[in-house]
């Protein structure tokens, strides 16, 4: 009987091969789309699970209360690790510090650097790490053992990058290699890579001694007053402690560890390792991101939408053909087939549909994941069949079968025999009518949500890639360095020799970019007086030439003369604003120092406000000055007429400047754009659901449309013999569908807009969610319907009306 029932749904499926194909690429799209989906979401909810204590490790972060303000830090201070321990010797603690961009030469000759050595720059996975942390974490060692990280000058390398480095993994142990030209180390351990869901990347461990051993080299210090982000604590909890109680405990030591030390009210809050991929408050992730969890909420949730609109198509399209099946199914009934046999036909039916669009949704889904990067932060070579996928497709093949399949399953089997073979069976008197409107119109609302979706996604964004930052980005090569006395005695010179280029504009040494992910802060003493202000400043470095090289705009005064110290100050209007000076004039002169500095010095200029980080905070108070010893950087402003050559001759300048280090260069304005990688990133996926969710709906309404034009074939030829005219015919058709466009925008426009407002909130500067975000999104539905159902009742209108008339 099953053999029976497949065949004949085989012969139905070649029968009407126009709505199987449409039923088929429906589904194939949605599914193929749902299926990359949950490859990412799987990916992203991963992350760190490979840990063998996953659910006892905790990550201490820092909560700091100023001037009524509350701000987040991923690191603690110096002082904290050795105080948690000694104040709770239950609990395991590890301590690691981070550099960013390091570069780590091989040594081939001594202890010395050649121009010939292989030089590598690692942007992440560089750390300063305690032997413990490997009592907390999980890792495999190849060679050696978490002890030889409590020697100074040793480091221990993964396998990936010890062949990188040394060729082959097991010619690494005992070689050197130095760290920044300043540090030589000795390799003293390979452990297997880190999975690429860690948040940790392991890649260069060097020794926690060293980094304390090297003093202001890497900025170690031992003060309550310094807090950087790069130096973070875990935890691991013994079995039956609470995360309750264990932050109880760090309350009670934070309190009287910290009191009179900082200049704010500080807590240190316990984060799981179940929350720290997800934590964007608490952000500067180790690894290479972090991923809301509201982010993978809306995947989730567009998923869903882009499976409901294809069943809605099969469920439209089946009810719609059941009145041509009504006969056959008269038949079967007087012949004896019961209710329950004829819904296991037409779900059998369903069932053969479905399987066979999951399987080309399978390999559309394989030809599209190498481009699944583009959307999503997934590694390159991410696997698209593993347990988890497959188990998701059979979940989905059982939820469309019964959403697809149950209703018109009972449509079909509930026909009546006489009315069938009589060919009584309306559309009409089904029910389906009211049904397939109530379809169309969620199907279009959910193609309006993500059209409106896209629309304020993109207007964000393009508004934020566009958006005046208070100074020049365009065409300023960014040049990182080096502060050891060999490479600043270099500085001027290599200035020098820049500026003979015709096309080199300006030449800047900077601590760092003005906007930048940097959030270099300090107390201050303002106007002689000795009371602490209630809010930190944000400092930046550069030489003279800074504000000529980015194009700073001055409301008062000048920038600070050559020095290489800090002896004048030039601050920006949020600064003064906050210190209750109203006019920038007014500023000119007060005198202010830094934290623990003897000296003070004058302010000299005010400048007007500029996009210190992302266009998701709002600007800070910032103070510059000119400080030789932390100006790493080098900001080359070009040309834009010789762009391509030019920069091919700053590199080559700087490498023959610099042969000991490895050249990292590249341009501010791509630098700026990566701070925006996962909202672009979701703008695309917003456009390309929006054309899926499109393309859906209209392979529905072509199929509607065209089951109606067979349906009224005869009406359609009576009324052009009364005279109706072309444009009458495809009114006739497409009437309805306007209508049922414009309830599903009424549907769709509250919850589009709670949700874009919602995703808005994440900027501090954004976009207006106005009107006419909402008439355009409607104006692309009805101008797709038009074209969809047009198409269709056009054909249908041009039939020659002798031959509509002799078809029954």
């Amino acid at each position: 009987m099953l053999k029976n029932y497949f065949k004949i749904a085989w012969r139905n499926i070649l029968r009407h091969k126009a709505y199987s194909i449409i039923n088929i690429s429906g589904l194939t799209v949605g599914i193929a789309a749902c299926l990359l989906i949950f490859v990412i979401l799987q990916f992203e909810t991963s992350y760190n699970k490979f840990n063998a204590n996953y659910k006892n490790i905790y990550h201490i972060i820092t909560e700091q209360k100023q001037e009524g303000n509350m701000s987040f830090n991923p690191g603690v201070s110096v002082p904290g690790l050795e105080g948690f321990r000694l104040d709770m010797p239950q609990v395991k603690f590890a301590g690691l510090n981070s550099s960013y961009g390091s570069q780590l030469t091989v040594l081939s000759n001594g202890d010395g650097v050649s121009a010939s050595d292989k030089k590598f720059i690692e942007p992440l996975g560089v750390m300063f790490m305690e032997p413990q942390f490997f009592d907390i974490f999980t890792a495999k060692w190849l060679s050696g053992n978490k002890d030889v990280l409590a020697q100074p000058n040793m480091v221990v390398l993964s396998k990936n990058t010890a062949n990188k480095y040394f060729g082959d993994w097991q010619n690494a142990n005992g070689k050197n290699i130095k760290i920044d030209n300043s540090l030589t180390l000795r390799v003293a351990g390979i452990i297997e890579d880190m999975p690429e869901n860690s948040d940790i990347p392991l890649k260069v461990l060097v020794s926690y001694i060293t980094w304390k051993n090297a003093g202001d080299l890497y900025g170690y210090t031992n003060e309550w007053g310094s807090l950087s982000s790069n130096h973070q604590i875990f935890a691991l909890l013994p079995e039956g402690m609470s995360k309750q109680a264990f932050q109880n405990q760090i309350d009670s030591y934070t309190k009287k560890a910290t009191d009179n030390k900082t200049n704010s009210t500080r807590l240190h809050l316990v984060q799981p390792l179940s929350e720290l991929h997800f934590d964007t408050k608490v952000g500067n992730t180790l690894g290479d991101h972090l991923t809301s969890r509201a982010t993978l909420k809306t995947l989730g949730f567009i998923a869903i939408l882009i499976i409901l609109m294809a069943s809605i198509n099969f469920i439209n399209l089946s009810t719609a053909q059941s009145v041509g099946r009504s006969k056959e199914v008269g038949i079967r009934k007087v012949l004896g087939s019961t209710r329950k046999q004829l819904i296991a036909q037409v779900l059998g039916e369903t069932m053969l549909v479905i399987l066979f669009s999951i399987l080309l949704a399978v390999a559309l889904a394989k030809i599209a994941l190498p481009q699944l990067k583009n959307i999503a932060s997934v590694p390159d070579d991410i696997a698209l069949l593993n347990l988890g996928t497959v188990l998701f497709l059979v979940a989905t093949f059982i939820a469309v079968v019964l959403l697809s399949g149950i209703y018109p399953a009972l449509v079909v089997s509930g026909f009546k025999p006489v009315l069938a073979l009589k060919n009584k069976i309306t559309a009409a008197s089904i029910g389906g009518i009211p049904l397939r409107r109530a379809l169309v119109v969620a199907q279009f609302a959910i193609a309006q949500l993500l059209i409106i979706g896209t629309i304020v996604a993109v207007n964000q964004m393009n508004f934020v890639n566009e958006a005046d930052l208070g100074f020049n980005k365009n065409a300023v090569m960014m040049l990182p360095g080096y502060t050891d006395s060999i490479s600043l005695s270099k500085m001027e010179s290599f200035k020098a020799r820049l500026l003979q280029n015709p096309n080199v504009k300006s030449v800047s040494f900077t601590s760092d970019a003005p906007s930048s992910e940097n959030n270099w802060g300090a107390n201050f003493y303002f106007n002689n007086s000795m009371k602490d202000p209630d809010f930190s400043t944000f400092l930046k470095y550069g030489d003279s030439d800074y504000f000529k090289t980015f194009g700073f705009t001055f409301v008062a005064g000048k920038g600070y003369d050559k020095s290489d110290t800090i002896n004048q100050f030039v601050v920006n209007e949020t600064f003064i604003h906050k210190l209750g000076i109203k006019r920038a004039e007014d500023a000119i002169g007060k005198n202010m120092k830094l934290g623990s500095a003897k000296t003070w010095s004058p302010i000299v200029g005010v400048v007007k406000d500029f996009k210190t980080n992302s266009l998701r905070d709002e600007v800070k108070p910032i103070v510059m000055s000119s400080k030789k010893a932390v100006l790493s950087q080098t900001a080359v402003k070009i040309d834009t007429r010789n762009l391509t050559r030019t920069a091919k001759d700053v590199q080559k300048l700087w490498e023959s400047t610099y042969p000991e280090y490895a050249y990292n260069g590249y341009f501010l304005d791509e630098n700026i754009a990566q701070f925006y990688k996962q909202e672009n990133q979701l703008a695309l996926v917003y456009k390309l659901f929006a054309f899926i969710a499109i393309f859906i709906s209209c392979l529905g309404l072509y199929g509607l449309v065209s089951y109606m034009a067979v349906q009224r074939t005869k009406e359609v030829g009576v009324r052009k013999v009364l005279g109706a005219s072309v444009f009458n015919i495809v009114l006739l058709f497409s009437k309805e569908f306007m209508i049922l466009i414009g309830i599903s925008f009424v549907l769709a426009m509250p919850t589009a807009w709670y949700m874009m407002s919602e995703w808005l909130q994440n900027f501090a500067y954004r976009v207006p969610l106005t009107a006419g975000v909402f008439i355009l999104a409607m104006a692309t539905s009805i101008a797709i319907a038009w074209l969809t159902v047009g198409y269709k009742a056009t054909k249908a209108a041009l039939v020659n009306p002798v031959k509509s008339l002799r078809s029954e």
